[in-house]
């Protein structure tokens, strides 16, 4: 199974240059992400943005921290062996991230 990049705007070389595009799939929205993981399930490791765009009513879009939120309240995944990384440029946004999903997996460990 690939990895996963979700950003609506940059390319996997910009965030990972030596990285082989073949070995990623990239999803560009909150719906894109919840229907490629609903269809292949988790995949190894997830690349997250977080400022998604606008949404075609000209609304702000779910943004990568409604995925993260979705992963852990949502999928009925069992996230224990994620791996991720946050490439936002947002470092609030990022935090809210990285916080969710650490705070998750630590929890998950404890059990």
């Amino acid at each position: 199974m690939k990895k996963l990049f979700l950003d609506d705007v940059r390319t996997l070389s910009m965030v990972y240059p030596n990285d082989l595009e073949s070995e990623w799939d990239i999803v560009r929205n909150y719906q894109d992400f919840v229907a490629y993981i609903k269809r292949n399930g988790l995949p190894p490791f997830i690349s997250f943005d977080n400022d998604l765009g606008l949404d075609q009513e000209g609304q702000v879009a779910p943004d990568g921290y409604a995925a993260s939120k979705w992963l852990v309240y949502e999928s009925g995944l069992d996230l224990r062996g994620l791996r991720y990384h946050v490439h936002s440029a947002n470092p609030v946004a990022a935090e809210q991230i990285r916080g969710l999903l650490d705070n998750y997996l630590k929890y998950l460990k404890g059990q």
